[in-house]
């Protein structure tokens, strides 16, 4: 009887085949329709120099060269990233293997630096690449072996790639393959910055953490960041730049020269005349002199393109999710609202829980866990811990803390406050303190009043005086 080894391909598998082969045809397919208005008649993308298809080299010149379009990258990553980022394992203090190796790796190859700069590549295009450095690696050709899980590895290092530097080469064709549709082979193009020359690598996917953020239909093409607000862009440039150009042409009207009647230039005036006016122009002169002809000059043409830079900026923020304010570079200070703060901490923290702990995290910790460059889990799990959003700033501390003592200044001067609230209502719902605060505060009170010596009264200090000055008296 024949072995069977082979398994048969999952749903999930023909899926991702299925899926992956049919996005070049279905982009093209729906970039052809973009525009189209009265059955054709009208093409509102081709009036306004919208492009059709948009490449990975157009995303990235955006990326490089235009403000907004970087801001709208860097902004919520930088963010993202900020803060301490620690792997726990299990509850108790003491720190495990997988803590200690983690905690290691972090600091010796600065792990959240990488993870930093391949979330901005993986937003940029459709998706971007981690290639593991393992020790097994001896010549470039080792790089296309697969990574066999069981053996103890050392890391050495992690490079983040773009997808312009790290092309899908080879897919997994095989139909019984649990990787079916998905990538084998990553064709890496390595630049030597000294010699200024690049090297094709191929690499194996079991080296390679594929990263992607916006996620429909394809589980290895993600959509840019950039892609939904690709027009908006545009629209400012041209608003922006031409502003700046009304500008440097309208706040200098230029002049209209009028000939008298009854004068006559000659061809040699004339050309004086041109030199003359050149020269005032790039201001080498700043007086004109000639006969028979008068300068008027011309009235100046400036409008003011806030209004129409703010539509654009307001339609960007609506698709990013990104506040106005924020994606303007005004999170700091009074121009920032405490509901901005809010919504912005919100899209982060979604951000981390949604994008950067399970596409970059957890598959990095998983391989190291796999392939043994990182320790077992001890336990039955392990958790990824970030820097609390929502912490209050000093400012903030200060001010809350400025409002309580207010409050209870006012509550403790009231005689009949504690007939109306008692005070450990007066705790909780006016100064707003957890349970557990109230209860330390309630130790605390007790605890002082054990160590400190008992105060006599003054009325009785004064009775005992008034006793003694008695005592004192001489008898008549």
């Amino acid at each position: 009887m024949e072995r069977q080894d082979k398994k048969e391909p999952t749903m999930q598998a023909l899926q991702n085949k299925l899926q992956t082969l049919s996005t070049l045809v279905s982009r093209a397919n729906f970039a052809a329709a973009l525009g189209q208005q009265y059955s054709g008649e009208r093409d509102i993308y081709q009036a306004l120099g919208y492009p059709l298809n948009i490449t990975y080299s157009d995303y990235n010149a955006r990326y490089q060269r235009q403000d907004i379009a970087k801001a709208i990258i860097d902004r919520p990553v930088k963010v993202t990233w900020e803060g301490e980022l620690s792997l726990l394992e299990g509850k108790d203090d003491k720190e495990t293997a997988l803590e200690k190796e983690w905690t290691r790796l972090n600091d010796e190859l600065k792990l959240k630096s990488v993870f930093t700069r391949v979330d901005k590549l993986a937003g940029i295009g459709e998706y971007a690449v981690l290639v593991l450095g393992l020790d097994d690696v001896t010549k470039a050709e080792d790089f296309a072996k697969e990574v066999l899980p069981g053996n103890k590895r050392k890391l050495k290092y992690v490079k983040p790639f773009g997808q312009e530097h790290a092309v899908i080469d080879t897919w997994d064709e095989n139909v019984n393959s649990e990787r079916f549709g998905l990538p084998l082979i990553y064709k890496v193009t390595i630049t030597d910055a000294q010699s200024n020359t690049s090297k094709d690598i191929k690499v194996h996917y079991t080296r390679i953490i594929h990263v992607i953020d916006d996620i429909l239909e394809s589980e290895v093409l993600g959509i840019p960041r950039l892609q939904g607000v690709f027009n908006r862009l545009m629209d400012l440039e041209k608003l922006v730049g031409g502003s700046a150009e009304m500008f440097w042409r309208g706040a200098r009207g230029g002049y209209q020269g009028k000939v008298d009647k009854d004068f006559t230039l000659t061809a040699t005036e004339q050309e004086d005349l041109i030199d003359q006016i050149d020269e005032y122009e790039h201001n080498l002169r700043r007086m004109l002199i000639n006969k028979g002809i008068t300068f008027e000059s011309l009235q100046q043409q400036l409008a003011d393109p806030k209004s129409s830079v703010d539509v654009q900026i307001q339609m960007i923020s609506a698709v990013t999710g990104i506040p106005k304010r924020i994606l303007t570079g005004s999170e700091r200070g009074e121009l920032s609202s405490s509901q901005d703060k809010d919504e912005w901490n919100s899209y982060v923290s979604r951000r981390r829980g949604e994008f950067a702990e399970p596409r970059i995290i957890r598959p990095f910790v998983d391989a190291g866990m796999k392939y043994g460059f990182l320790p077992q889990l001890s336990t039955e799990k392990y958790d990824i811990k970030w820097d609390d959003l929502f912490a209050l700033s000093q400012k903030d501390q200060a001010e809350i803390g400025r409002v309580r003592a207010t409050a209870i200044k006012e509550y403790t001067s009231n005689p009949m406050a504690e007939m109306i609230i008692p005070p450990d209502a007066f705790m909780q719902f006016i100064l707003g303190l957890k349970e557990e605060e109230i209860e330390l505060i309630k130790e605390q009170i007790d605890a002082q009043l054990l160590t400190e010596p008992p105060i006599i009264p003054e009325e009785e200090e004064i009775i005992e005086e008034e006793d003694e000055n008695d005592n004192n008296v001489p008898n008549k």
